[in-house]
C-alpha cells in the first residue's frame, strides 16, 4: 500500500477541487424535482463545471463512463448513468460528482428528496448521513482506518439496514482513485494516519439486503439485490495534525469543518 503524503501546496489545490465539487452538490439542488430527466441533470453540472467553473469533471470518459455525474435513484446503489429517467415524487436520488482542478481531484456525494418520500427512506438516508459524519467525526493523526468501518457499524446496528461491501472509500489526489482503500464495515485493514492523508468516505447503506448486482448490459449501474432503495453520503478528508478537515463541505450542513482529534 503506497498512501501518499499531500505537500502544503497539493493540500490547497486539493481545497479548491473540494469546495468547486460541493459547490455543483449546492447548484443543482432547485433542479431537483419532479419531471426533470437525470440526463438533464448531468447537462446542466457539466456545464456548470466547464464553462462556470472552469474545471474538468473526473467521471466523464473515466474508464469508458459516458456521463459527467453519477446519478443514483432509489434502489441504485451507486454509477447509476444519468438518461431519460423522470424523477418521481417519493424517489430518492444520490448525486456523486468529481472535480478536477489544477490536476486535483474533489469528490463528494449526497442524497435528494423528490418532493416527500416515506418514514423507511427517511429513517435510511439519516442512517447513512450519520454514518459518515461519525467516521469523519473518528478521523485524526495516530488513529487507524479500521475506526471507518467500526464506527459505521455502530451507527448502523440495530436500524435494519445494512452496509454495502462491493465499494468502498478510497485516496484521492492527483489520481481519482489512490491507495488506501476505505473500508465501510468492520476489517483488518490496518493504516494509521498521518498528516497530508487525504481519502473518502462514502458508506452506502442499504434498506434490505447489503448484496448488490451489476447491470450486464451497462457494465456500471450497481442496484441492490433484492430492489430496495440504497442511500450514500461521500466527502473527501484531510488527515491535520490536530484531526481532520472537511475538504467538500457545502454551506447548508450543520457540520464543523475542522474537526479536532489529536494525537492518539
Amino acid at each position: 500500500m503506497e498512501v501518499t503524503i499531500k505537500t502544503q501546496e497539493e493540500i490547497e489545490k486539493m481545497r479548491v477541487a473540494g469546495k468547486l465539487a460541493a459547490d455543483v452538490l449546492e447548484m443543482i439542488t432547485p433542479y431537483v424535482k419532479a419531471g426533470v430527466t437525470t440526463l438533464e441533470l448531468d447537462n446542466i453540472m457539466l456545464d456548470y463545471i466547464e464553462n462556470t467553473q472552469h474545471a474538468i469533471s473526473a467521471c466523464l470518459n473515466y474508464h469508458g463512463y459516458p456521463k459527467a455525474t453519477c446519478i443514483s435513484v432509489n434502489e441504485v446503489v451507486c454509477h447509476g448513468i444519468p438518461s431519460v429517467k423522470h424523477l418521481h415524487n417519493g424517489d430518492i436520488v444520490n448525486i456523486d460528482v468529481t472535480v478536477i482542478k489544477d490536476g486535483y481531484h474533489g469528490d463528494t456525494n449526497m442524497m435528494y428528496v423528490v418532493g416527500d418520500t416515506s418514514p423507511r427512506n427517511k429513517s435510511l438516508i439519516n442512517c447513512a448521513r450519520n454514518s459518515l459524519y461519525e467516521a469523519i467525526r473518528a478521523m485524526g493523526p495516530g488513529r487507524n482506518l479500521t475506526l471507518v468501518g467500526e464506527t459505521i457499524e455502530k451507527v448502523v446496528a440495530n436500524t435494519g439496514f445494512s452496509i454495502v461491501r462491493d465499494y468502498c472509500g478510497h485516496g484521492i489526489g492527483k489520481e481519482f482513485h489512490e491507495d488506501p482503500m476505505v473500508l465501510h464495515y468492520k476489517n483488518s485493514l490496518n493504516l494509521i494516519l498521518k498528516p497530508g492523508m487525504t481519502f473518502t468516505i462514502e458508506p452506502m447503506i442499504n434498506a434490505g439486503t447489503y448484496k448488490c448486482k451489476v447491470n450486464h448490459k451497462d457494465g456500471w449501474t450497481v442496484t441492490t439485490a433484492d430492489k430496495q432503495p440504497s442511500a450514500q453520503f461521500e466527502h473527501t478528508i484531510l488527515i491535520t495534525e490536530t484531526g481532520c478537515e472537511v475538504l467538500t463541505l457545502r454551506s447548508d450542513e450543520n457540520f464543523d469543518r475542522i474537526i479536532y482529534n489529536p494525537q492518539a
